[in-house]
């Protein structure tokens, strides 16, 4: 049992920071303020193989493992959530899918534009009336020919009006429910794929998420991810992998909260003395530490796991549970110790804490990570 990062992920490690550091930072609070997307950024990430962190370089990607590309989650996070879940979402629920499902022929066609940052992608699941409750979907998908017609819509979609290609999981036999289900590779320039007017949200102000309406959408019969039937298990295997990079999105905002609250404790002064000195201060530190320790163990693990190809449904939930309520506490005593200030825009603290919301929401509520435990437990 190890348990230092290999001489790799330092460097690793490093790289994303002093780019997250220097390239992101400094304009965070204002892409926040405009829900301006950050193109420059992803166009740079690309560049530097983070938008295909762990597909193979014969795909166009790095080549990185797992643990590499759950390094970089963390640490644009700690910068801008924002920019850390739009390049998670193409590495982890568009490339990803692709990557384990597709044809060689369609991992040729898709994935090195998609991996070098030349286009976007997300994945297409949710739906107004069908959200933690995957087998209610309602979007059909009939084949007529050499082609596949669409009909439905999609609601909370990440990098939508942004992205080129999507994952999309719809009804190809209505009959069987949830068996019924499969996922195609949809091109976002096609006719009958319409993007309505991105969600005005409390967080991740940067990063672009939209319904979708899908009319008469014709998609080739050669962009069936997988069989007729296998949309469920597609789905749900990208959201064992999907939702450890969550949880280190979830880290990442927690580990910048903690470095804020040192920064604002150790400056602050009252009563003639930093706030730092302050026993009540000190414990609130200390258990935003402990939480943070935890989160990234259960984390690596996870990913540890994936990795080896060996994924585990109950720690990827578990991973993201704890690292997402670890991130809500962690922003919640960091603008807490802010006092007045953390109310601020002003204060890095505010929008962390913004931020941090949605993480016990999105790739799965807490509630729904608690039931896959508890299943698992049971079985």
């Amino acid at each position: 049992m190890n348990f230092q990062f290999e001489e790799e992920h330092g460097l690793f490690r490093k790289m994303v920071r002093d780019f997250a550091v220097n390239e992101l930072a400094p304009g965070a609070a204002e892409r926040d303020k405009n829900s301006t997307f950050p193109a420059e950024a992803i166009a740079k990430l690309g560049e530097l193989g983070l938008m295909g962190a762990f597909i193979p370089e014969e795909y166009g990607g790095a080549g990185a493992d797992v643990i590499s590309y759950l390094i970089a989650v963390e640490e644009l996070a700690r910068e801008d959530p924002s920019v850390a879940v739009t390049m998670s979402v193409n590495n982890s629920v568009c490339c990803a899918p692709i990557y384990n499902f597709g044809t060689e022929e369609q991992k040729q066609n898709f994935l090195p534009r998609l991996a070098s940052g030349e286009v976007i992608g997300g994945f297409c699941l949710t739906e107004p009336g069908a959200g933690s409750d995957a087998g209610g979907l309602k979007t059909k998908a009939v084949k007529q020919g050499d082609k596949y017609i669409l009909n439905g819509s999609k609601a909370w979609i990440t990098n939508a009006s942004v992205g080129k290609y999507f994952v999309l999981i719809a009804l190809t036999d209505p009959s069987k429910g949830h068996k019924g289900l499969s996922a195609f590779i949809v091109d976002a320039d096609s006719p009958g794929f319409i993007v309505n007017k991105p969600e005005d949200k409390m967080g991740m102000r940067a990063s672009k998420t939209c319904m979708i309406t899908i009319e008469d959408l014709e998609v080739p019969a050669e962009n069936l991810l997988g069989e007729e039937g296998m949309g469920l298990k597609i789905a749900l295997r990208t959201l064992d992998h999907s939702r450890i990079g969550i949880g280190a999105q979830a880290l990442g905002i927690a580990k910048g909260a903690l470095a804020e609250a040192v920064r604002y404790a150790g400056e602050r002064q009252q009563f003639g003395k930093p706030l730092v000195k302050n026993q009540a201060i000190q414990f609130k530190l200390a258990d935003m530490a402990t939480r943070i320790e935890a989160a990234e163990l259960l984390i690596l693990k996870a990913g540890w796991l994936d990795g080896k190809g060996t994924p585990d449904s109950r720690l990827s939930s578990s991973a993201k549970l704890y690292a997402s309520e670890a991130a809500i506490f962690c922003t919640y005593e960091g603008l807490q110790i802010h006092g007045g200030y953390g109310y601020s825009k002003e204060y890095k603290i505010e929008r962390l804490y913004r931020d941090a919301r949605v993480t016990t929401i999105y790739e799965g509520t807490s509630e729904i990570q608690r039931m896959v435990i508890a299943r698992s437990l049971l079985k």
